[in-house]
């Protein structure tokens, strides 16, 4: 099985070692491409304004000037077109990608691009503490679980328009009570904290930090990991609201 790692922290984040670490345990045919520098919040993006470089750290390790999106582009159209990978995992995401946080993330966006290529594509995202920021963030659930999940899901009929979102909670792996799968959540509070400040020359700044939710719905991710599992949510990138198609024709064309 041939298998492409990428991610949205760039080719020399932790995580992306230890999806490496997992990845070694189900293949030994493993390729990198990935964002040469962080691109955490760049969703779903496509360079279209510059060239992309791309620079080789090894055998089969490469990095690309771009986001997740490009890094997958890149490697599926170019890298590996003569022999394209049977599976792509994105992450190990430092940090939660839980309910509409999805839409943000790069890491997600990597694996759905892996889906409209065709190919079979799992996202894995570590959730971490709060005081654990940085390069302190532990994934040793990840190291823990992440390769029996990945079994798990590679056994399901393969689905051109669906990937897998995967988050481990913050806890010991001792303590994790099983893989639930769950919905996608959705925080129904302002999560968005702005921070004012200003830069050594006198001129104001603004930067998004983390705000706080303690709004955890009934079924979803979002409770799922709170209760100590980890999560798997199947999503597909076809973002039509079904249940609003005979209304929205009412009123358009009747």
């Amino acid at each position: 099985m041939r298998i492409l790692l990428t991610n949205d922290d760039g080719v020399h984040a932790p995580g992306l070692k230890v999806l490496e670490a997992i990845a070694r345990a189900l293949s030994d045919d493993i390729w990198i491409v990935a964002p040469h520098e962080e691109q955490s919040g760049a969703g779903h993006s496509l360079t279209l304004t510059r060239p992309l470089r791309i620079r080789e750290h090894g055998e089969k390790q490469y990095s690309v000037t771009g986001t997740p999106t490009d890094a997958v582009m890149m490697a599926v159209g170019h890298l590996m077109k003569d022999e394209k990978p049977d599976l792509i995992l994105s992450g190990v995401n430092r940090g939660a990608n839980l309910a509409e946080d999805v839409t943000y993330s790069g890491t997600v966006a990597a694996a759905m691009e892996g889906a409209i290529s065709g190919i079979r594509s799992i996202a894995l995202s570590q959730v971490y503490a709060r005081e654990g920021m940085g390069d302190t963030v532990p994934f040793a659930v990840a190291l823990a679980w992440g390769e029996r999940v990945i079994r798990r899901l590679i056994t399901m009929p393969a689905s051109r328009r669906m990937l897998f979102n995967v988050n481990f909670p913050a806890i010991d792996p001792a303590a994790v009570k099983g893989v639930k799968v769950a919905r996608q959540g959705f925080h129904d509070v302002d999560r968005t904290a702005i921070i004012a400040g200003t830069d050594p020359r006198g001129y104001p700044y603004y930067w998004f930090g983390l705000g706080s939710s303690d709004a955890v719905p009934e079924g979803s991710d979002l409770a799922a990991i709170a209760d100590g599992y980890v999560t798997v949510t199947p999503l597909h990138y076809d973002l039509t609201q079904d249940s609003a198609m005979a209304a929205t024709r009412a009123a358009i064309e009747g």
